[in-house]
């Protein structure tokens, strides 16, 4: 799906977000110093505590503005300060908004991949997002033989040699998004269901756990939120309608 993604204020758009409709986010994880600090103090105490355990100083930034943009985009949407937002956590550690901030069953999903984060909202209905940098992968046929269905790792090495990391990609995205909506995480076993991958043709959920029936009440949808990264948003129901905007942390 080619889908822009103009720079917009997220307060012009949260209370246009209705029922059907997936509202997609992104955000460069670099911008000045003094902005860091700024969303550092949005934070909550666990938050900041997590920042700090990071050996690095890039990924103790890219977690910081992620976490942050999420805080300001979903305070927004909820009519609260980023730094009155709570949130629970599922069985394999999905956040949800804490009953004291969710209003108007918000829904959201968070993702990051080097400079590059993509959150989705929606309302009443879980989804998942992933968003992955497009990068020479010198074990790629080792990775699909132990990640992907055998149906999956064929499609895959037919393809191509140019195209093969973006097949590649194609699929870890789907795959990913799709955990991730259903609250498993990526050690869920990823061969028992099916994804399209081949670049051009349509994000698709072929079969769940052998059935195509099962596979059908799930939409997938393809992004290319920025040059050299790909996504997928993976949702149950259909007719959904997305829309799509970018988030200026130095703004």
């Amino acid at each position: 799906m080619s889908l822009r993604f103009p720079t917009a204020d997220p307060q012009s758009r949260g209370p246009l977000l209705e029922a059907g409709q997936i509202h997609l986010w992104v955000a460069r994880l670099d911008p000045p110093e003094f902005r860091v600090a700024e969303l550092r103090r949005l934070l909550d105490p666990e938050e900041q505590t997590r920042a700090d355990r990071y050996r690095f100083d890039v990924h103790r930034r890219r977690f910081i503005v992620g976490r942050g943009f999420q805080r300001v985009v979903l305070g927004a949407y909820l009519g609260l300060a980023p730094e009155r937002i709570r949130y629970d956590f599922g069985p394999k550690g999905k956040p949800a908004l804490a009953d004291g901030s969710g209003r108007g069953g918000l829904q959201f999903n968070l993702s990051n991949s080097e400079e590059l984060a993509l959150l989705g909202i929606t309302r009443n209905q879980e989804l998942g997002v992933d968003v992955e940098h497009l990068r020479p992968l010198s074990d790629l046929e080792a990775l699909a033989e132990r990640f992907f269905s055998r149906r999956e790792s064929e499609v895959l090495l037919a393809l191509p040699p140019a195209l093969r990391v973006r097949g590649f990609f194609n699929c870890w995205t789907r795959k990913e998004a799709y955990l991730k909506a259903v609250g498993e995480g990526i050690t869920a076993p990823l061969d028992r269901f099916d994804v399209t991958l081949a670049p051009g043709e349509p994000a698709r959920m072929l079969a769940l756990e052998g059935s195509v029936e099962r596979a059908a009440s799930w939409n997938l949808y393809h992004l290319e939120p920025a040059v050299e990264f790909l996504g997928a948003v993976a949702i149950e129901g259909a007719h959904w309608r997305l829309e799509c905007w970018s988030w200026r942390p130095e703004g």
